[in-house]
């Protein structure tokens, strides 16, 4: 059953609007989440009445603290597996729902890969209903460890279909699947982007992901773990600039006929952005190694061309300002901002 946290007449039109007119009304599933929560606050600033729905099971109420009390927006108890609250009425989806960290993703598989299908099946066919434009939040993971360096999105990937990511990676792929199935037989509107690295405020202490895990370990005087030599490699994103490319790809005057990369193309080893944070953060931690994971890519970064050339979109932020930003919210989050106080004192 549905629990509604704020609510908001969900089969009217009628709310009233800033300065941006007649925008329509936006949900985003997984809308509590760590990017959903940012692009709620993005899509009310353009104009939009905002539905977010999340089950929290990684989702916070406290990521939408900023957005409660604004009159366009509402937000809804519910898991997008289960079936729909008959009122929704939608303009535009955007599906972000589902966890998206390993240690997250791996503690309930079978959901995991039920949210990606079952869960887009029923947005699809909301979206259908309405005669919906939809987004989905595909990932880099579906190029597996990859045989083709940079990634674009012409590649297939090397997928492993049996390993224990492979709820993530291959829920994904069916997902992918199913919207542009949707696209070709009911002629519905997709927009299909695929996301690399991304980092920034609201990631959790416990999300699993490489840069919250070496910030929170440096931060608290603990050893920063890396798996395997830290000779692969990754390109990280900054929340900010990966949200301006969901809202370029949705607004964009015709849908691509395939995915999208969306991410940084900046490429660093894990040993590299292991010694940043320790350098960002004055930590005295040391630098352990333990076994690389099973699956674990050893080379990731997109190719951008295509969002470049036709969205007009690159990240802004590099690797650098958005360690700093994040690292001073984790700092916030942990010790309330005991970093900056430490320097205010000296």
């Amino acid at each position: 059953m549905s629990k509604i946290i704020k609510v908001l007449e969900l089969g009217s039109g009628n709310s009233r609007r800033g300065a941006n007119q007649n925008r329509g009304r936006a949900l985003v599933a997984g809308g509590a989440g760590f990017l959903g929560s940012h692009l709620c606050e993005r899509l009310l600033l353009d104009g939009y009445d905002v539905v977010a729905l999340d089950n929290f099971h990684t989702g916070k109420r406290f990521n939408l603290k900023a957005v409660l009390h604004n009159p366009r927006f509402t937000c809804i108890e519910h898991d997008i597996v289960d079936a729909l609250p008959s009122n929704l009425r939608v303009d535009e989806i955007y599906n972000l729902a589902c966890p998206a960290s390993p240690p997250h993703y791996q503690a309930d598989p079978i959901h995991t890969f039920k949210t990606s299908v079952l869960g887009s099946l029923n947005l699809l066919e909301l979206a259908r209903k309405h005669n919906a434009k939809i987004f989905q939040a595909s990932t880099s993971e579906v190029y597996g460890d990859p045989l083709v360096h940079p990634q674009p999105e012409s590649y297939f990937g090397n997928v492993n279909t049996h390993g224990p990511r492979s709820c993530y990676d291959e829920g994904k792929r069916s997902a992918e699947t199913l919207f542009f199935d949707y696209s070709r037989t009911y002629g519905l509107d997709v927009r299909v982007a695929r996301i690399f690295n991304t980092y920034g405020r609201r990631m959790q202490p416990d999300d699993g992901r490489v840069v919250s895990n070496f910030i929170v370990q440096a931060l608290r005087g603990d050893d920063l773990t890396v798996y395997g030599s830290g000779l692969q490699t990754r390109s990280f994103c900054y929340a900010d600039d990966l949200i301006e490319g969901f809202v370029r790809l949705m607004n964009a005057p015709s849908a691509p006929a395939h995915p999208v990369n969306l991410g940084n193309p900046g490429e660093f080893t894990i040993m590299e952005l292991a010694t940043l944070v320790v350098d960002y953060t004055n930590s005295r931690s040391k630098i352990v190694h333990r076994p690389l994971p099973v699956d674990d890519p050893k080379q990731r970064r997109p190719d951008i061309s295509f969002a470049r050339n036709n969205l007009g979109w690159e990240p802004k932020i590099n690797l650098a300002q958005g360690l700093a930003h994040t690292v001073e919210y984790f700092d916030t989050l942990l010790y309330g901002n005991r970093m900056a106080k430490g320097a205010a004192a000296s």
